[in-house]
């Protein structure tokens, strides 16, 4: 997005240029035309990629194609190693991808991580954090979901994550499919043993990319979204006076084949935990309820009253001991 402004700001000012020099020689010299930017939406056919399928997280008829990864940052700390990776596979679509690797692991575990789409990754970039995370002994990879934070440009501002659920869902499942396509052309990491954790609409993504993706052998979901007919009815994060857009049919049918609850039942066999905070108001109990149900057989269900208690219980890096633990002991 920078160098498209910087060109576009470098043929203003030859334009400008071009003006002024016909002015001094007493000639008409028309100023160059400014570029067109092209915005995302320009790139979407009848609401689709044209190379990527909205309607489901699997890539079943997705053909993305990753651009060669950057390592623009290494950072070698006394317990572990923190690489910031560029990679991308979407026109306008570069990200960060924060490699965090314990030190004296030959090919440590690997655990995802992708919190709410109002969050970005600048925790990563906290030492104390990484040290946390890889305490188990587990290498940490963190990036954002789409249509978030970093990742929300050139689009409208009428549009947000909510208002293109089915695009921020299913791109976002695409996107850690391709993370781990990436990371396993590495060869320091072992991909045989990998967990995602995700934390409200990032725990969303997380069950429909481990539904898609049997590589994903364990997930600890913080307060993910769900049950979406109800959800878009009841859930907070929508506000008021956009709320009948949201609960129309069509909308509602077109996010309907992503819809965690859906997908929940595919986790059987993988190690899981369900964690929710009863006051939250991002998610209904009534939507908490029918993701409990449909959590596989084995899911370990906890609940909090508040943000405060789950705090209380399971801060200063103890959240991240439980999905270590299960991902170390998860076989190829």
């Amino acid at each position: 997005m920078r160098l498209l402004h910087t060109y576009y700001r470098a043929a203003l000012l030859i334009g400008l240029l071009s003006v002024v020099l016909a002015g001094g020689s007493g000639e008409s010299v028309a100023a160059a035309p400014a570029p067109k930017l092209v915005s995302a939406g320009d790139l979407t056919l009848h609401g689709r990629h044209p190379d990527e399928n909205w309607t489901t997280p699997t890539m079943a008829g997705t053909r993305l194609k990753a651009q060669p990864p950057l390592v623009a940052e290494k950072d070698d700390r006394p317990t572990f190693t923190r690489e910031m990776v560029s990679v991308g596979w979407r026109p306008f679509d570069t990200f960060q991808l924060y490699v965090v690797k314990p030190k004296g692991v030959a090919k440590p575990p690997v655990v995802l991580y992708l919190y709410d789409y109002k969050n970005d990754t600048k925790r990563f970039l906290s030492d104390d954090y990484c040290e946390r995370l890889t305490r188990s002994g587990c290498a940490a990879v963190g990036f954002e979901s789409a249509l978030s934070a970093d990742r929300f440009q050139m689009r409208p501002m009428r549009q947000w994550f909510v208002s293109e659920l089915p695009e921020a869902l299913a791109t976002s499942a695409h996107d850690v499919q391709m993370v781990l396509n990436y990371l396993s052309t590495r060869g320091d990491l072992d991909m045989g043993r990998v967990g995602m954790f995700g934390q409200g609409s990032g725990a969303s993504i997380a069950i429909l990319a481990a539904g898609a993706d049997p590589r994903i052998k364990a997930l600890d979901l913080l307060n993910p979204w769900g049950d979406w007919p109800a959800w878009l009815q009841k859930s907070a994060v929508i506000p008021t006076a956009d709320r009948p857009r949201f609960t129309q049919a069509a909308f509602t049918k077109s996010v309907a084949p992503l819809d965690p609850v859906a997908w929940l039942p595919r986790l059987a066999g993988r190690k899981v935990r369900l964690i929710q905070v009863k006051d939250d108001p991002v998610t209904p109990a009534v939507c908490q309820a029918a993701l409990i149900k449909a959590a596989p057989g084995g899911a370990q269900i906890v609940q909090y009253d508040t943000n405060l208690a789950v705090y209380g219980a399971l801060g200063h890096g103890r959240l991240f001991s439980w999905l270590g633990a299960r991902v170390k002991a998860a076989g190829p």
